[in-house]
Parts: structure tokens; C-alpha cells; sequence
């Protein structure tokens, strides 16, 4: 990945699974350990939600059990949207400015001008995104929020990092890993250019 992104030109990549899955990663110890199992035996499911964020920006949701991924779990949470960071500016009727999110109760949304359709699907990723790193708040109701698991859909790097480090690995080693492909895949690349000559 690396060594054909600067082979194409790029100085750099942005690498989000390997590091999110391993041990120095803020993710939620039990969710991790359900994610590692699951690439053991080839059933993590990740896909994309064209619905879920209430940017309107398509997203990348893991089926993960125990969290929003669940439509009965998306259907028994009380919408609300107390975190607030993915609000969106809007221009209120008085001339000044008001913020909005999908996400919040419908009947809010619509007294702020926005549009019900907007509403249909949209989950709190600012809660359910605080929850996948053990910040999950506990409402005075009892009900503790559930998080929103998200990863990239090519489980290539993590696959691979788990069949060298089957009881999991650091950033380090992630970082390491990531480096030494780039630099295998550039030398055989500067042998085969330098033997064609």
C-alpha cells in the first residue's frame, strides 16, 4: 500500500485499521478483542452506511454485536445530540446563527428548518464514536451509550499483521511492518529497473 502510493507519487498514506486494531489504540479493549476473533475467522463484516452520519457523508460501519450497528439498538436509543460535533451552521430566521445536527430529535430539527427525510437512519457518531473508546456516557435513565464501530473495508493489513502477531501488536510494530513492505517492494522494484538496463 505505501510503496504503491509513493510509486504513484504520494509522500504519504493514511493508514486507519492497522492502527485503530492494535494495542496502543484508544479503542475499547472488549470491541478489539471481538474484532481480532472475528478476523481470525474471516467474518468482519464492514460496510458502508450512506446514512449513518449526519453530515450526509457516507461511513464505514462494522457489524460488531453489542453496539449501534444493531437496528433494535439504533431504534431503542432516545435520539439526542448533546455532544455536538458534527453540527452543522445554519442562518436562523432572526439573522443569526443556529446549529443543527441530524441526528437530534426530529421535532428539533424541524422547528430549525431542516428537512424530516434528513433525519431517517442518521445515528449520534459523536456518542456512539466516544463509546468505541470507552467514553460512552451514562445517562441519568441508566442507559449507558453504545458505540459506533467503523474501520476501512480492506482488512488486508490487519489480516496479515495477525497472522505475524497472533496475539495482536503495538503501533510500533504496526509502523515497522507497514515500513519494511514499502522498502521490500521498493528494492525489487530498483533491482528489476536496474537489471533492464
Amino acid at each position: 500500500m505505501l510503496a504503491g502510493a509513493r510509486q504513484a507519487g504520494a509522500r504519504g498514506i493514511q493508514v486507519g485499521t492497522v492502527i485503530a486494531l492494535n494495542s496502543d489504540s484508544g479503542m475499547d479493549p472488549d470491541i478489539r478483542a471481538q474484532l481480532l476473533d472475528g478476523l481470525t475467522r474471516g467474518d468482519v463484516v464492514v460496510h458502508m452506511d450512506s446514512v449513518a452520519s449526519p453530515t450526509g457523508f457516507p461511513f464505514k460501519v462494522v457489524d460488531v454485536s453489542g453496539t449501534m450497528s444493531d437496528a433494535a439498538n439504533y431504534q431503542s436509543r432516545e435520539r439526542l445530540c448533546d455532544l455536538g460535533y458534527l453540527l452543522t451552521p445554519l442562518a436562523m430566521v432572526d439573522g443569526t446563527v443556529g446549529y443543527r445536527c441530524a441526528g437530534e430529535p426530529v421535532h428539533m430539527y424541524l422547528r430549525k428548518g431542516g428537512n424530516e427525510d434528513d433525519t431517517v437512519g442518521r445515528k449520534c457518531l459523536c456518542n456512539g464514536l466516544a463509546a468505541a473508546v470507552g467514553l460512552g456516557q451514562q445517562r441519568r435513565t441508566g442507559y449507558r451509550e453504545l458505540p459506533v464501530v467503523t474501520l476501512g473495508s480492506d482488512l488486508q493489513g490487519p489480516q496479515r499483521m495477525f497472522e505475524l502477531r497472533p496475539g495482536g501488536w503495538t503501533a510500533a510494530e504496526a509502523i515497522a511492518w507497514m515500513l519494511s513492505q514499502s522498502s521490500a517492494v521498493s528494492a525489487g522494484a530498483a533491482f528489476a529497473d536496474s537489471s533492464m538496463r
